[in-house]
């Protein structure tokens, strides 16, 4: 699989990854040998680099990952965790040195590693952004080599702008796809010119940009895509990107219509992320293995026609846009 260098980290990580929150929690119930099993199946597959969070299940998901590594001996392989949601209160005053370094050693522990390579602010409050005392204490956490490097997962176009300014910040994660796409203006660009990693998340919308889902789909009431609709438990951005359903449904249908000869409507979406200049790598997540290896594929594909990508461009500008552009 291609591979590109994830940013400051200087780290070359395959062009689609795997994101590891549904192996955590949060989208029904994924038994642990079938979490392994996906795992398993994405890197077979070229993936070598996984996110996941501390907060993922209270942990099961990094312990499942830390798992994988135990198993494939696979020093190939980088790492991303992430901290910050399990602040009390979450705010910007509890985001200290002592806290990163409470979270951090629970996260060692969970990926039975040393140095983790990669960590990243998990969406804290937009305070944190601008705080230097914040970059301080990840500077030292560096210095102490308990991470390899540090960067930031945001939820809005200008959390990107400022972390991308801070000297030592190494990625950026932020949500981006065919019904997400604000972040190619400025943030990709800036991205770029720093030399700042992008990794791109909620490549698929929730599944939306698979094409399978139709009106009448519903989902487990454990899943978020059942009870985080309109933003209770989290930013709704982070559920269908915050498209309302039926609105992304009909969307997807037309996207549908699109696919290349051979491919699927996921792998679509996924090559659509890919071809973005300035992205590092996207994190498609997977319940089966059948899954993960459909998404790895995605980067088998030829990249989209002109024709292709003014039609999803047509299809944000008439049916997305006035949802999602201006909120984040």
């Amino acid at each position: 699989m291609e591979r590109r260098k994830l940013g400051r980290t200087g780290r070359p990580v395959s062009v689609v990854g795997l994101g590891c929150w549904q192996l955590g929690a949060d989208w029904g119930d994924v038994s642990e040998d079938d979490a392994m099993q996906v795992l398993h199946a994405a890197v077979d597959s070229g993936v070598t680099f996984l996110d996941t969070a501390d907060v993922y299940g209270d942990g099961r998901s990094e312990r499942l990952v830390g798992r994988l590594l135990r198993e494939r001996g696979d020093t190939d392989l980088t790492v991303a965790t992430k901290m910050g949601r399990r602040a009390d209160p979450f705010a910007p005053e509890t985001f200290t040195l002592d806290a990163f370094r409470g979270w951090l050693d629970r996260s060692r522990r969970n990926l039975d590693v040393e140095t983790i390579d990669l960590v990243q602010l998990h969406c804290p409050p937009t305070a944190v952004f601008h705080d230097d005392r914040v970059f301080d204490g990840l500077d030292s956490l560096v210095e102490d080599n308990l991470i390899a490097a540090y960067g930031v997962s945001v939820e809005t176009v200008d959390e990107a702008l400022t972390a991308i300014a801070r000297p030592n910040v190494a990625t950026v994660q932020i949500i981006l796809n065919a019904f997400r796409r604000k972040p190619l203006e400025q943030v990709l660009p800036a991205a770029v010119q720093a030399g700042v990693g992008v990794i791109a998340r909620v490549p698929l919308a929730s599944g939306l940009l698979s094409g399978k889902y139709d009106e009448s789909t519903t989902f487990a009431a454990d899943d978020h895509r059942s009870y985080n609709r309109d933003g209770q438990a989290f930013d709704v951005g982070e559920t269908f990107s915050g498209v309302p359903f039926e609105v992304g449904v009909r969307a997807a249908r037309e996207i549908s219509r699109h696919t290349p000869e051979g491919a699927t409507t996921a792998q679509l979406a996924l090559r659509w992320v890919i071809d973005q200049p300035g992205v590092s790598t996207v994190i498609p997540g997977a319940r089966k293995p059948d899954q993960a290896r459909g998404n790895a594929a995605a980067a088998d594909i030829a990249p989209l026609t002109d024709e292709v990508l003014q039609a999803l461009r047509d299809v944000y500008d008439e049916s997305i846009r006035e949802h999602v552009h201006d909120r984040w």
